[in-house]
């Protein structure tokens, strides 16, 4: 869920350890909205958000988006899970990954290959330990994709991204330049503040348990979205 701060990136090599910090410091537990998913997370954002800056040696990083299940995540992978056909032999980026929870649910659901995206220095080693426990295969790349072309697979699939201003401008047009390129878009988002009004179908809304560490509500009304090329 973490995209575009590329000096996060270079503090990786300050972390000894990722995954012995990640294993020391979450709890494997059930996705609540896909429970057919099991994942290292965190039960509290802030003493693990202060781990993390301890981690790398550096105040105000991104919080650990990798340690939490958030609601868009939770609703596009069981989306995925429930319509498999979206995505079953078919090649599938995970934007903005996090802790892997959709690319997890899109090898589930049968796709062919995932690559897993996300610049934050913890999400490699999470991303792995993630697909371990659920028994599937993961790429995964640490590159700001933002930088270049949208790559060229058959769907990608975000969660969570239009969180802030103004990002989700770039996240936006960076997404419809896939589209354009033939990818099939998909996004769970939510209701964020700065998710598109216009350009997005609906293809589904769940009512997604969540936590009041990460949200306003503890059920999150989440929907998925397919950006529409008539839109």
């Amino acid at each position: 869920m973490t995209f575009c701060q590329p000096s996060l990136t270079q503090q990786s090599a300050s972390v000894a350890d990722p995954a012995a910090f990640i294993l020391a410091n979450t709890r494997h537990q059930a996705v609540p909205h896909a429970p057919e998913i099991g994942l290292w997370l965190a039960d509290e954002v802030t003493p693990l958000w202060r781990l993390t800056e301890e981690a790398l040696g550096e105040l105000g990083v991104a919080p650990p988006f990798w340690a939490f299940a958030w609601a868009g995540g939770q609703g596009l992978a069981r989306w995925l899970l429930d319509n498999p056909q979206e995505v079953a032999g078919r090649t599938v980026l995970d934007f903005a990954a996090g802790s892997g929870l959709v690319g997890i649910a899109a090898m589930k659901a049968g796709a062919a290959q995932c690559l897993c995206a996300d610049i934050d220095p913890f999400c490699q080693a999470a991303i792995g330990l993630n697909a371990q426990a659920n028994g599937v295969q993961l790429d995964f790349t640490a590159d700001d994709l933002l930088q270049a072309a949208p790559p060229q697979v058959d769907v990608i699939c975000a969660g969570d991204v239009f969180y802030e201003q103004p990002m989700s401008g770039r996240v936006l047009d960076w997404l419809r330049q896939a589209d354009a390129q033939g990818s099939r878009v998909l996004v769970g988002d939510p209701m964020r503040t700065y998710f598109p009004r216009t350009g997005f179908a609906l293809l589904a809304e769940y009512a997604v348990p969540t936590t009041r560490e990460l949200e306003d509500q503890e059920i999150k009304r989440t929907r998925v979205w397919a950006l529409s090329r008539d839109g």
